[in-house]
């Protein structure tokens, strides 16, 4: 009797959902076991009853958000109708990967784990926690519960007697080849990949290139930061958006960097190839064109910028020929080794360039059709949209801080998308930059009468930008902004067009710049100078409270001014990574 196939379905904002996901297939197939893995979203949740064991890795976002590739999962499987019997033939477990600084922690894992027994399925496993914050990350929750799993399935199904489980240092089969091709096809590979559907809504299938208008930088030319205003021509696009929402941007590697990583693995940057999946139920990704040549592949596909995570060294090492290196990726991708590999990858922010330039001699063995396998895919960025269509027709603006730190490494280390925005410069030529738009989680109140307060530090404050320019066309008035930076005449953003609207009435502005006198003077000490006006705006005229801004840069819960008999009071928190805008609102 043959064992049934599993099944594993993720859902994923940044990819370590999808990571562990395909780690579980990769395990599943050493233990001779068949394996999907696919995305909640693409996968038919009618065929849902079919299957007989299911494996659901999901991520928490936001404020208990689910990722945006299980929404439609999430809506269907929250049906009220659905038979108590629907899913009474199914195996299951849940393994969740959540954040425990969020007070919703693991929400939607544990959210799914109770309404799959509601429908009438089998739990293998109580569900798995995965935590972001434990010393070790996720993987500290994830390896024993792994090990748990594969005992259980394994005691349910077990594989063919005759053969073994795989070893470790055996590499799997690729889930591409990449053929390559003599002669290059004629055509770009933009032209392969824009949007070929002119009705449908700009989306990551098809985005949209928009024309670069224009490129400024706003902060002085002493300031630390270089912060751009960058305004694109969404004429033709078919795009809409209102204040609050998000425009997500497909970045690139730099050029240098795709030169390197090709001189690394003996590579051609012109040398094209078609991609044909292994087996039937593997498809191609969608964002790659056909015929692709290297250059393309590198250069706007593979994430050889990003921080690997364990996989890739635990891949690596079964394609080095190497001893020497292929015992130190192994220590690396071990349980054991996770400290280490911390201390070298995690910490310092190493890239899987660089760590390919530490493993040379595994890096020029790696063979093409592994690539895909290997590294992950560049994922786009989420900016909030600084502007109203309201105020700049035809016209969307984002604020972006370029990042750049240093760790303990000698190069800086540079976020990979507001870096590539930097570099491009529309006065020498034209520029395109695919995008699309997605609603963001900030809404604003739609009564005229209602007053809005927004604190918006630093580069947070582009978010209110729109709200306030779409306001105040719209003719609502009780527009209240609290603007801090550090200094007035190095990064107070938009102050001409601030100082405008305050003389038209439209607008009440409070600044505080940090720097600017011995003692620094931030937002949260304007809020509490102007707690009587607060309480008057927030408890009599029912005011809205927006707080928006990297979490090192907001203030905390705890800063802001306490009103009396504010115990039900909502006050909301955008939160932002390190290099772009999140889209979730947090209560505080």
């Amino acid at each position: 009797m043959s064992s049934p196939r599993l099944l594993v379905l993720f859902g994923s904002q940044t990819g370590t959902a999808e990571d562990v996901s395909e780690r579980l297939g990769r395990e599943a197939r050493r233990r001779r076991l068949g394996c999907r893995v696919q995305a909640l979203d693409s996968y038919p949740v009618v065929n849902l009853i079919n299957e007989p064991l299911v494996i659901f890795v999901c991520a928490t976002t936001g404020q208990g958000d689910p990722p945006d590739n299980m929404k439609n999962f999430w809506r269907f499987l929250f049906r009220k109708h659905l038979p108590s019997t629907s899913l009474c033939q199914m195996d299951f477990a849940v393994l969740g990967l959540g954040d425990s600084a969020y007070a919703k922690f693991n929400f939607v894992a544990k959210k799914l784990h109770r309404r799959l027994l509601q429908l009438g399925a089998t739990a293998l496993l109580p569900v798995c926690l995965g935590d972001d914050q434990h010393e070790l990350g996720p993987d500290a929750a994830v390896d024993p519960w792994l090990h748990s799993l594969w005992e259980k399935v394994l005691g349910l199904h077990p594989g063919p007697l005759r053969l073994g489980v795989i070893p470790p240092g055996v590499p799997l089969p690729s889930k591409f080849t990449l053929q390559f091709l003599q002669e290059a096809p004629t055509g770009s590979e933009e032209q392969r990949v824009a949007r070929t559907d002119p009705q449908s809504p700009p989306s990551e299938l098809q985005p949209f290139l928009a024309h670069m208008v224009t490129n400024q930088r706003v902060t002085g030319p002493s300031h630390f930061q270089d912060v751009r205003l960058i305004e694109f021509d969404i004429s033709g696009s078919g795009i809409s958006f209102a204040a609050g929402d998000v425009v997500l941007i497909q970045p690139q590697n730099a050029a240098s960097h795709v030169q390197q990583f090709c001189q690394l693995l003996g590579l051609d940057p012109e040398w094209c190839f078609t991609l044909r999946p292994r087996e039937p139920d593997v498809s191609c990704p969608t964002r790659l064109p056909q015929p692709c040549s290297v250059r393309h592949l590198v250069s706007q596909h593979l994430d050889i910028a990003g921080v690997p995570r364990r996989s890739f060294f635990e891949q690596l090492a079964c394609l080095s020929p190497s001893e020497l290196e292929r015992d130190k990726l192994l220590e690396l991708s071990s349980a054991a080794g996770q400290e280490e590999l911390s201390q070298y990858c995690s910490r310092p922010r190493r890239t899987t360039l660089e760590v390919l330039c530490d493993f040379p001699c595994t890096a020029a063995a790696i063979p093409p059709d592994y690539l895909l396998d290997l590294i992950p895919v560049i994922r786009p960025r989420a900016f909030s949209i600084a502007s109203s269509l309201l105020a700049h027709p035809s016209r969307l603006q984002i604020l972006v801080a370029v990042v750049q730190y240093q760790t303990r490494l000698k190069e800086p280390r540079r976020g990979l998308c507001s870096s590539w925005l930097a570099s491009l410069d529309p006065g020498q030529g034209p520029v395109q930059v695919p995008l699309w738009v997605r609603p963001g989680s900030l809404t604003f109140p739609e009564t005229p009468d209602t007053p809005v307060i927004m604190v918006g530090p630093g580069t947070g404050v582009a978010p209110f930008r729109a709200a306030i320019q779409e306001r105040v066309a719209q003719g609502q008035a009780g527009n209240f902004l609290f603007f801090g930076c550090r200094w007035r005449d190095q990064d107070f953003y938009w102050e001409a067009e601030w100082k405008e609207l305050e003389k038209r009435g439209c607008l009440t502005l409070v600044t505080a710049f940090s720097r600017e006198q011995e003692q620094k003077v931030y937002v949260q000490h304007r809020l509490r100078e102007l707690g009587p006006l607060l309480w008057e705006l927030l408890d009599r005229r029912g005011a809205y409270f927006y707080l928006a801004g990297k979490r090192e840069g907001c203030p905390a819960p705890t800063q802001l001014p306490t009103l009396p008999g504010s115990s039900g009071l909502c006050v909301y928190r955008l939160r932002r990574g390190p290099e772009e805008p999140s889209c979730g609102l947090q209560p505080l």
